[in-house]
């Protein structure tokens, strides 16, 4: 993985990183006061987690589709969430990562899941096809 490749992941670590710390203390000092937005954090950090081996594997067929599914999840996640939490804001009062549609993290998890999606799609690594079998001459 070379140049945009690991740029992404870089930026799915850290989001990681801060998803998870962020979430950590949320729930350990304040869970009872927004457990729906803490929890959603914690979900967000776990994501980033899998969507960041994910990338870092994505050689694999297996890690390729994982690292879909992760990254298609979180980009409907922050829609979703992003979306919730403008027309139902009673619901966050407490920010999640996704809230706002990332405004928290400058945007970032918008932005993120929309280029790790194009830099899957673009450089998917070419999978050799085995020939058929049959008698040879």
């Amino acid at each position: 993985m070379t140049g945009i490749g690991r740029v992404l992941v870089v930026f799915y670590a850290i989001m990681a990183l801060g998803a998870t710390g962020r979430s950590f203390v949320q729930i350990v000092r304040e869970f009872d006061e927004a457990p729906l937005a803490y929890s959603l954090s914690a979900g967000a950090a776990v994501v980033y987690i899998v969507a960041t081996l994910a990338l870092i594997f994505s050689a694999s067929d297996t890690w390729y589709r994982i690292a879909w599914t992760a990254i298609s999840f979180e980009l409907v996640g922050v829609l979703v969430v992003g979306t919730l939490s403008l027309t139902h804001p009673e619901l966050f009062d407490h920010p999640t990562v996704w809230s706002g549609f990332g405004i928290g993290y400058v945007f970032i998890p918008v932005i993120l899941p929309c280029l790790g999606l194009w830099w899957l799609l673009t450089h998917r690594t070419a999978r050799a096809v085995p020939a058929p079998a049959g008698p040879r001459p």
